[in-house]
C-alpha cells in the first residue's frame, strides 16, 4: 500500500530532523530483513500464540444483536489479549525487532496507558529497560495504568509540556530518542510518525483483520458487510481493515473522537475538523488552528485524544475507500454502558466510540447484514473516569 518512501497517496513519508535520519534507516533495513526472516516470524507467532492469547475470539452479540432488531453483530475481541487491548501485538512484534537490532533499551509514548502498558510487559518478558513518557493529565486519569507499568519494572516519566496528553507525550519520546539512538528503540504505538513506522505498527496489527476474515469465513462462509473500529492515531482500525481493503463489498467505517461535538474547539475529530499539514514526522491531517499550529484536542478517552490520524488513514479517506464519523463523549459513555449491561463486555472508552455509531446504523440493516466492531479494549481502566463523568466520585 506503500511505496519505498513511506508514501500513502500524498501523506506519510519522513519529515525529521537529521539526528533521526540514521536511527529509522536502520530500523526500515531491520524490518526489512526480518519481516520475513521464517526464524523471527515463529518467535513472533508463537508470542502471539501462548504469550498473548491469540488468535483473540469473534463473539456473536446475540442479545444485542435482538435488541437492535437490525445487522448481525460481531465483536472481534482484542480486549481478550494479555494486558487487555490490542496494543500487545504491536509491541511483541517491535520489541522482538529491537532485541535483534540489539538495542538494549525501549521508550515509548502513551495515552491511555495500555500502549505503555504493553510496552512494560514485553519489556519484562524479553529483560530489556523501559521507560514511558505520559502527559501529567493522562497520568492522572490513567492512574491504575501508571502503577501497573512501574509494578513491570519500567519508568514512567511524566509531561508537563503543551497540554500534557498524548500529542506532547510522542513529541518527548522523539526527543528522547534523538539523545539516545545507540541502545534505545523507540517503541511506537500507532499507525503514525515517520516512515516506516505507520508500516510496521500496520503490519503487526494486521492479524486482526486476517483472524477476523478467517474466523467469519469459518462462522458465516462469507465476509462481513461493514467493520467498525474506533481511531485516534488508528492502530487498531487499520488491523481491522487491512486485509479487507480489497474487498469493496466491505464497508470500513473509523469512528473518531467527537469529544464535546465537532461544532466545539473540545474536539479530537481529525478526519471531520482537520486540515493537510506535517506534525510528529509525518504528513497526514491535524486539527489546526487559524495560524497553521496543532490544534489542542480533547476527548473522555486518553487514547483517542491525539490531534492527527495516521497517513494511510488519511489515504484511505481520499480515496473514499475507508468512511470516518465523530462520535461525541456522550455518545461513547452510554455505548460503554450499553454494552456492560446488555452482553457483560466492559468495552475501553476508545471501543466505545466504536459501539456507540453500530447503536446508530444497525438498526437501519437488514437482519442478514453483518457488522464487525474492534473491541480493542478492556474497561477497566476508565471506569473510574465514566463514574466521574456522571457524578460518582470513585477513586480506584
Amino acid at each position: 500500500m506503500s511505496n519505498s518512501s513511506g508514501r500513502f497517496g500524498i501523506h506519510g513519508s519522513q519529515y525529521i530532523p537529521e539526528t533521526l535520519m540514521n536511527a529509522v534507516l536502520e530500523l526500515e533495513t531491520a524490518y526489512n530483513t526480518f519481516k520475513n526472516d521464517p526464524d523471527f516470524r515463529e518467535e513472533l507467532s508463537r508470542l502471539f500464540n501462548e504469550y498473548a492469547g491469540r488468535p483473540s475470539r469473534l463473539y456473536f452479540a446475540k442479545k444485542m444483536t435482538l435488541d437492535l432488531g437490525g445487522a448481525k453483530i460481531y465483536l472481534k475481541r482484542e480486549d481478550l489479549n494479555h494486558t487487555g487491548a490490542h496494543k500487545i501485538n504491536n509491541v511483541l512484534g517491535q520489541a522482538l525487532l529491537a532485541k535483534k537490532m540489539g538495542k538494549t533499551r525501549l521508550i515509548a509514548e502513551t495515552g491511555a496507558g495500555q500502549h505503555g502498558v504493553a510496552t512494560a510487559t514485553a519489556a519484562a518478558l524479553l529483560g530489556m529497560e523501559c521507560v514511558v513518557y505520559m502527559g501529567r493529565v493522562d497520568m492522572e486519569r490513567q492512574a491504575l495504568n501508571v502503577y501497573r507499568m512501574r509494578l513491570l519494572g519500567s519508568e514512567v516519566r511524566a509531561v508537563d509540556s503543551g497540554t500534557g496528553t498524548l500529542k506532547d507525550a510522542v513529541s518527548e519520546t522523539f526527543r528522547e530518542w534523538t539523545n539516545r539512538i545507540d541502545d534505545t528503540h523507540y517503541c511506537l504505538g500507532s499507525v503514525m510518525g515517520p516512515h516506516p513506522f505507520p508500516t510496521i505498527v500496520r503490519d503487526f496489527q494486521a492479524v486482526i483483520s486476517s483472524e477476523i476474515r478467517e474466523q467469519m469465513l469459518a462462522v458465516e462462509g462469507r465476509l462481513p458487510d461493514v467493520v467498525m473500529a474506533c481511531v485516534g492515531g488508528g492502530s487498531n482500525a487499520i488491523g481491522s481493515f487491512y486485509h479487507f481493503i480489497n474487498d469493496p463489498a466491505v464497508r470500513l467505517i473509523g469512528c473518531e473522537a467527537a469529544g464535546r461535538g465537532i461544532n466545539t474547539n473540545e474536539t479530537a475529530a481529525t478526519i471531520s475538523t482537520g486540515s493537510l499539514g506535517i506534525f510528529h514526522g509525518m504528513k497526514s491531517y491535524f486539527c489546526q488552528d487559524s495560524y497553521g499550529q496543532i490544534a489542542p484536542v480533547y476527548s473522555i478517552s486518553a487514547g483517542l485524544d491525539y490531534p492527527g490520524i495516521g497517513p494511510e488513514h488519511a489515504m484511505l479517506h481520499d480515496q473514499g475507500r475507508a468512511e470516518y464519523v465523530p462520535v461525541t463523549d456522550e455518545e461513547a459513555v452510554q455505548a460503554f454502558e450499553y454494552l456492560s449491561r446488555m452482553e457483560g463486555i466492559i468495552p475501553a472508552i476508545e471501543s466505545a466510540h466504536a459501539v456507540a455509531h453500530a447503536i446508530k446504523i444497525a438498526p437501519a440493516m437488514d437482519p442478514d447484514r453483518i457488522i464487525v466492531i474492534t473491541i480493542s479494549g478492556r474497561g477497566d481502566k476508565d471506569c473510574a473516569a465514566i463514574a466521574r463523568y456522571r457524578g460518582e466520585d470513585i477513586r480506584e
